[in-house]
């Protein structure tokens, strides 16, 4: 008996060839990458080159989909999500045909398995890439809407986070059409699911706080307070605690907004030895005037303002390389 139309796509076993029927590219199914709302997402070789393809028995949404990754390939000076390589149809039966179209495939790893390598410390970092390009993406009059690590990737030379679904990526003013609940203001009563900025800026707070919550956690009678609770409880979540409430209560007006308050802290943390330093620098003069020795003490003073002089530029260089 012939297969059901969607249990055949969503069970395409390694070997499978897909040739399209207008441009007629060959593809073979290597593994299943992942499914979301509309279709199946593979691995694939063609003219040995991996590439990601997905597949859908839904055209429109098939269609809508390629549109969103033809207004990003237009975007200048920048790269919104994975570049379109093919559009096509599959018939593998007269009765029925399936829409896919083909992306990039960007090797790296999942948002949580590379700050588990690492070290949590790039999570700022990383999110500041995310906001430049949400705000080009907002700027493009688009939100993301279904924004979670599943659909994050860190890549690597240099370490980029870039997302591998577009969707659930929708037109700014209408309803949002695909969302996970976690990263739902809608579920957690702080907004509606109509599309705006804010609504990503939400999701992006959410995404941090899982990075330590990496099994998730309920809403509870007060969502408010149980997200607060949970930032506070983690020394490292802590430090982002006024930036977080300000995503997670549409305080912000702009991704720009966010990512300068991440920034900001990023510094501080760099700043801190500085101080140290200094205090540390203080003390030795005093014993070295004392003692009537102050060349040392200026050898070292001078010594710690190159080393910190060093590490914030590093830093802005890392803020500003992407």
């Amino acid at each position: 008996m012939r297969p059901s139309t969607k249990s055949l796509i969503t069970n395409l076993k390694p070997g499978t060839k897909i040739k399209g029927k207008w441009h007629q590219h060959t593809y073979q199914i290597v593994k299943k990458l992942g499914n979301g709302a509309i279709g199946e997402v593979y691995l694939a070789l063609c003219n040995q080159k991996y590439v990601a393809l997905k597949i859908s028995d839904m055209p429109s949404s098939i269609t809508t989909e390629v549109n969103v990754l033809k207004a990003f390939g237009k975007v200048q000076g920048t790269r919104l999500g994975p570049s379109l390589l093919d559009v096509d149809d599959w018939v593998p039966f007269r009765s029925h045909s399936y829409s896919f179209y083909v992306m990039e495939y960007m090797r790296g790893h999942e948002l949580n398995t590379f700050l588990r390598h690492k070290g949590p410390e790039w999570l700022g970092i990383l999110m500041i890439q995310l906001l430049d390009d949400l705000d080009h993406l907002h700027r493009e009059g688009w939100v993301f809407g279904d924004l979670k690590p599943e659909n994050l990737i860190v890549t690597n030379s240099p370490p980029r986070l870039r997302w591998i679904d577009v969707g659930g990526t929708t037109k700014i003013g209408r309803a949002v059409k695909e969302y996970t609940e976690f990263y739902d203001r809608g579920y957690w009563g702080l907004g509606s699911r109509k599309a705006d900025p804010k609504y990503d800026l939400f999701a992006v707070a959410m995404v941090m706080i899982q990075v330590y919550y990496p099994q998730r956690f309920e809403k509870g009678q007060h969502p408010t307070k149980t997200l607060k609770y949970k930032i506070i409880q983690q020394p490292a979540l802590k430090k982002y605690a006024t930036c977080l409430d300000k995503a997670l209560l549409g305080k912000y007006t702009s991704s720009k907004e966010m990512k300068a308050d991440i920034s900001k802290i990023l510094l501080a943390r760099v700043q801190s030895p500085a101080t140290k330093m200094k205090h540390s620098g203080d003390v030795k003069r005093s014993k070295q005037h004392a003692s009537g020795n102050g060349s040392p003490t200026r050898w070292l003073e001078s010594l710690g303002i190159a080393m910190v002089t060093v590490m914030l530029f590093v830093i802005f260089l890392i803020l500003n390389m992407f």
